[in-house]
């Protein structure tokens, strides 16, 4: 590394800036450095209780029935108000910088979400957190065939990941979240682009705010003892009329235990580990002012990219006796979600964006903890679902239209956002642990869903944004 270093520093001083004009540097630091940023309010009016992060701004979900003792109120309807200013945004750009044929660049953003506490987060002292942080490496003009040209990036550090980089156009914090896959992360991303057309990706990614969920909940140690980045690779075609297509997917290996017990009650080391798939197709149309964008994502134990998904145990080892060796398999469950949006208009603009989400059950059955008439069920704490939603979770619909009014920097927008989910209900049992009656909630273990007692549940968000771009 050392030797490295030494070998490239000579090159990296011959291109740093000179000093023997006046006024050289102050030319430097105003080509490479680009400052932006945008002081952003929310005002947002619900009529039910939700699921909702960064101060009750990023929306997720509504909230299931909770009916009082005698069954004559439902507690989660519940209007709220709240508006913030706390997503204001500063970050800098930095490019420009060239060593022969290679170019270097960096981004840094961030906002003020850090420091909100309690249950929901809405109180407190606003905070800088980092939202990006990342080092770019390219190639450009690289002799493909005799008419191509390539070029070749690479980018090093915390961006957005690849499957949540094309969004819905909605001007909600969510940006169409939990329809789209949301998580910035730490990453190595390669994007190779070969000729006018085509333009292939791969990545090794990493987990930090945005992780699995697990036996120990919502934790980066999962992927952290599996010693193994999530995949990603992506290809993209692009035509000179307007039409873009993607494609690509993620592959995602962690270790969600690191010890268990065997079958002769010793503590031991052991080898559990779930791999899961996740496929998508992404297409964009764009001509003058009016564009229009859908994404579909087949996901297996999405949740660590926000999505309404999640795993469970399928086997501990019952009935192995003294050779069982204490470790546990899993199963993913299946998650289908799709948006479409579209968008018109520069001074006065019009969206509009719907999605829906499936939850298709688990790939193989569950461990049964119970039985009860002829059925089978899990004790939903050996389900691991996304902890912004709920196992019971069986499909969910969202509707978002959108008006605002552009002025150079400033734009003023009203935002209507109806989102429905359907529940099942819980098979439930009292059990005495101790000195107090504990209730159990169960899914079917076939399937991993709540099938009984079906029934919707629907929020209305009404919101406004105030924003200044500088």
């Amino acid at each position: 590394m050392i030797l490295a270093v030494a070998a490239i520093l000579p090159a990296l001083m011959s291109a740093a800036p000179r000093q023997n004009e006046d006024g050289a540097v102050k030319k430097e630091l105003k080509n490479h450095f680009k400052f932006y940023g945008f002081v952003r309010n929310f005002f947002a009016f619900d009529t039910r209780e939700s699921v909702a992060g960064t101060g009750d701004l990023f929306y997720y979900v509504p909230k299931d029935v909770a009916m009082n003792e005698d069954g004559s109120q439902d507690l989660n309807e519940q209007s709220s108000f709240r508006f913030l200013a706390l997503t204001s945004r500063l970050g800098v750009d930095v490019s420009g910088y060239r060593v022969g044929r290679t170019n270097f660049g960096a981004k840094v953003e961030t906002d003020f979400y850090a420091g909100l506490t309690g249950s929901p987060a809405i109180n407190g002292v606003a905070q800088l957190r980092l939202r990006q942080a990342y080092m770019t490496v390219g190639w450009d003009d690289l002799k493909l065939g005799r008419d191509s040209r390539a070029a070749v990036d690479l980018k090093l550090g915390q961006a957005w990941h690849p499957m949540a980089a094309d969004q819905p156009h909605v001007l909600a914090l969510e940006t169409g979240t939990p329809f789209n896959p949301f998580s910035r992360t730490p990453q190595v991303l390669m994007d190779a682009s070969l000729g006018k057309h085509f333009t292939i990706s791969a990545a090794a990614v990493w987990q930090m705010q945005y992780r699995s969920s697990g036996p120990n909940g919502s934790s980066a140690e999962y992927i952290k003892y599996g010693c193994i980045p999530e995949g990603y690779f992506g290809i993209a075609f692009r035509t000179e009329n307007g039409f873009l297509v993607k494609a690509g997917a993620s592959v995602l290996s962690i270790k969600p235990r690191r010890t268990g017990v065997n079958g002769s009650g010793v503590t031991v080391k052991v080898s559990d580990r779930i791999t899961t798939v996740s496929p998508y197709i992404y297409l964009q149309y764009r001509k003058g002012r009016f564009e229009a964008k859908a994404k579909t994502v087949y996901s297996q134990a999405g949740e660590h990219f926000n999505m309404m998904s999640g795993y469970g145990v399928s086997y501990m080892g019952a009935g192995a006796g003294e050779s069982y060796d204490g470790h546990w398999e899993y199963s993913p469950l299946r998650t289908s979600s799709t948006w479409a949006s579209v968008s018109y208009g520069k001074k006065w603009q019009v969206m509009l964006m719907g999605g829906y989400i499936r939850n298709l059950g688990t790939a193989r059955p569950f461990v049964t903890d119970l039985e009860k008439d002829g059925v089978a069920y899990v004790d939903a704490e050996h389900v691991y679902f996304s902890s912004n939603g709920y196992s019971n979770l069986n499909e969910m619909w969202r509707v978002v239209p959108t008006v605002a009014y552009n002025i150079g920097k400033f734009t003023l927008a009203l935002e209507c956002n109806v989102t429905s989910a359907r529940y099942g209900e819980y098979m439930k049992t009292e059990v005495q642990e101790g000195d107090k009656k504990v209730t159990h909630q169960y899914l079917h273990a076939d399937n991993g869903l709540a099938c009984d007692n079906l029934h919707w549940v629907t929020n209305h968000r009404i919101q406004m944004m105030v924003r200044f771009t500088f």
